[in-house]
């Protein structure tokens, strides 16, 4: 591997994508507090007895479904698929080791993933990202085409899987779910009792108790869900944009954009209320109709706000607004696993306990309060330094090299 090769300066970053990055860490705060706070483990008669009959939390929960929910994974998930490709050419251009280079990226990944999903928070993500980027890096070399048609595939794969299971009556979903329930009695730990068993956690011992069913329990998720399918469907369409620079040419593909959003607007925001219906009537139809209605509303509104931001960004570039989402999205995995500690020590038994009994829109509104707070201190971090911590630590063991944390 030749000597020059470095990673993206931060001159050659593009503001818009790093807004959008912090964009997407706010609604993913929004969408992962309501579990922080306990909320989505209380039953309908636990949340009748402490919240009594809250209509604005089923306000909140259905425009939850319509605005946040999935969303901003879809955005999240695009971005790094993009970013995979800008690295990936950068080592390119400079003669480097691709394969090398790049697992060592996808590695350190994979390692902090599993910290923050044994020792933090159970909703990890990050392994998955892991895990899905080197198998993104076999695609690198597929036409624009066959990098479309495969994003696509992935994506309705889900639907189809749902319709065999519907069809045959077998899941593969079953052999992690009992190896969790198993767990659950192992440490007499039901479902129902999630809820109180960390609001009343006096030690770190009893969250890394419940992390452990946790850890077995998001395999499941996984797998009920077919989301490594998702992920690298939307990995591979973020790859497309990032191969052909759609990024850096956002001024001279502007009516393209704006027909995207008149499309949002008309088509998938309907299409996006019937989905949030249906999750307020648990799935009523079923869960084929449901992994479909997913497909057809999910990501195209998400891929519609990321239109939104760049005519907007691409209209005002000079406002304050994109230099503070911007610097949130710079450190995006730090600003993700801090939610996780500022999450622990708001809502569980060893912090405030303020969970399971704080209402969803509460909870939304610290969610929101978490990440301002996240933008204040990435904005007078990047004053004196040049990486986000966890993004230094990340670098420095992808390219083998010790960089100065410290601004130039």
């Amino acid at each position: 591997m030749k000597d020059n090769v470095l990673p993206i300066s931060s001159k050659q970053r593009y503001i818009s994508l790093d807004a959008m990055r912090g964009l997407a860490i706010m609604g993913i705060c929004l969408a992962n507090y309501p579990e922080f706070s306990l909320y989505s483990f209380l039953s309908s008669s636990q949340k009748q007895a402490v919240f009594g009959e809250n209509v604005l939390d089923n306000v909140v929960r259905f425009l939850q479904y319509l605005f946040v929910d999935g969303k901003f994974y879809t955005i999240f998930s695009i971005l790094f698929g993009l970013g995979f490709s800008i690295i990936i050419n950068n080592l390119e251009n400079k003669g480097a080791n691709v394969q090398k280079v790049f697992l060592k990226r996808m590695f350190m990944l994979l390692i902090i993933g599993f910290l923050h999903l044994k020792f933090l928070w159970s909703g990890d993500i990050l392994m998955l990202y892991a895990l899905m980027g080197m198998i993104l890096l076999f695609f690198r070399r597929l036409s624009d085409k066959n990098l479309i048609r495969l994003s696509f595939f992935f994506l309705i794969l889900p639907v189809g899987i749902e319709l065999f299971r519907e069809v045959i009556g077998f899941s593969l979903a079953m052999f992690p779910y009992y190896a969790w329930q198993d767990l659950c009695a192992k440490y007499n730990m039901p479902e129902e009792h999630f809820a109180q068993y960390l609001h009343n956690a006096t030690s770190y011992k009893q969250v890394y108790t419940f992390l452990v069913q946790g850890s077995v329990e998001r395999i499941w998720e996984f797998v009920e869900s077919s989301r490594y399918f998702k992920v690298l469907g939307l990995f591979l369409f973020g790859f497309w944009l990032g191969k052909n620079k759609i990024y850096a040419n956002i001024d001279k593909i502007q009516p393209q954009l704006k027909k995207i959003v008149r499309y949002g607007i008309m088509i998938f925001l309907p299409l996006n209320i019937l989905y949030a219906v249906d999750c307020m009537a648990g799935q009523y139809f079923s869960k084929v109709f449901h992994s479909l209605l997913y497909f057809i509303s999910v990501y195209p509104l998400g891929i519609t706000y990321m239109a939104i931001v760049a005519l907007l960004y691409n209209k005002y570039q000079s406002k304050h607004i994109w230099t503070y989402l911007s610097s949130a999205g710079r450190m995006a995995l730090s600003c993700y696993i801090l939610q996780s500690i500022i999450g622990i020590f708001l809502f569980y038994g060893i912090g405030f306990a303020w969970g399971g009994k704080t209402s969803l829109f509460l909870t939304e509104i610290i969610a929101i309060c978490v990440f301002v707070l996240e933008v204040i201190i990435s904005f007078f971090w990047f004053k004196r330094f040049a990486f986000g911590p966890l993004e230094w630590v990340w670098r420095c063991f992808t390219y083998g090299k010790h960089f100065s944390i410290m601004k130039k």
